[in-house]
């Protein structure tokens, strides 16, 4: 894998599950059947596994004026990873089905609390599987151990930060991670209301994998993250998505291509249509949203 990589390999992580300070998580999950992952991870997961939901461990109860998947309150989220065996000399290894669309918000969370030691799981437990590693059923559970937060207030954004900016949202290099057809208003199977926020920029977050499922090379991912944000590694944007989750994912692409790490918008788009009054847009209209080039 690079060097001072955000991301393990299948065959780096085989070789160290046995060390008593790496700690995995599975966060499978599926948005159409909320119980799914747990049912997959109870009938097979990576040993020494423990199950992390995504609506219950990783995002906090839904309320009227937020997105899908509201940041957990800090004080239950430490609780929970230290219900995961975690503490600051733990190295967390987080994985989902295969592209780490989902497992890439743990990875956000441990960040945001201030606990840098994590890395995802290139190809996922698809890949895992595909390699004829070995598995184990059942649900397993960790010594407890005492989570220190450190949040990062930082690493946030706002939807009153962004309605204060709406005139200048392209200057804030807003990325929004879902497909295209979602970004541009063509089809919406999650929210109400279709469409994308005025000014952003779509890069789904598939296009930082290959055709397997797996993560492209350095160089392509430069490419990639060329074509949205130039040659300037440090310039300041922000990612989202539809909740909060797969905008996440684009942090790690980012950073393995040498780009500086984003904030994020946490209430993304499902939290911006909360107020009927805040614009949006569909199609490629009057605000030009950019979308980066097709990579070969």
């Amino acid at each position: 894998m690079m060097q001072n990589s955000n991301l393990i390999s299948t065959e780096n992580l085989a070789s160290c599950l046995d060390n008593p300070n790496i700690r995995v998580i599975d966060c499978r999950f599926d948005l159409g059947d909320p119980a799914a992952g747990r049912r997959a991870y109870e009938a097979g997961h990576i040993a020494g596994a423990v199950f992390a939901d995504l609506d219950k461990d990783l995002s906090a109860p839904i309320r009227p004026d937020s997105g899908r998947h509201p940041l957990p309150e800090v004080s239950e989220l430490a609780a929970a990873l230290g219900d995961f065996g975690i503490d600051s000399t733990t190295d967390v290894i987080v994985y989902d089905g295969g592209a780490g669309a989902l497992a890439a918000r743990a990875w956000w969370l441990l960040r945001w609390m201030g606990h840098g030691r994590v890395r995802l799981l290139d190809g996922g437990f698809q890949q895992w599987l595909a390699e004829a590693r070995p598995i184990v059923a059942g649900e397993e559970r960790a010594k407890k151990r005492v989570f220190a937060a450190n949040p990062r207030g930082d690493r946030i954004v706002s939807t009153d930060e962004l309605v204060a900016n709406s005139a200048a949202i392209s200057e804030l290099k807003l990325i929004d991670a879902r497909d295209a057809a979602r970004f541009l208003g063509e089809v919406e199977p999650i929210d109400a209301v279709a469409g994308h926020i005025p000014g952003s920029i779509n890069l789904p977050y598939t296009r930082s994998l290959n055709e397997e499922g797996r993560w492209r090379s350095r160089e392509e991912l430069e490419s990639l993250w060329s074509s949205v944000l130039g040659d300037d590694t440090e310039t300041s944007w922000i990612a989202m998505c539809g909740s909060g989750v797969t905008a996440c994912h684009l942090a790690i692409s980012a950073l393995q291509a040498g780009y500086r790490e984003p904030r994020l918008y946490v209430g993304s788009w499902s939290e911006w249509i909360r107020d009927p009054k805040r614009p949006i847009a569909v199609g490629e209209g009057p605000d030009r949203p950019s979308r980066a080039a097709d990579l070969a």
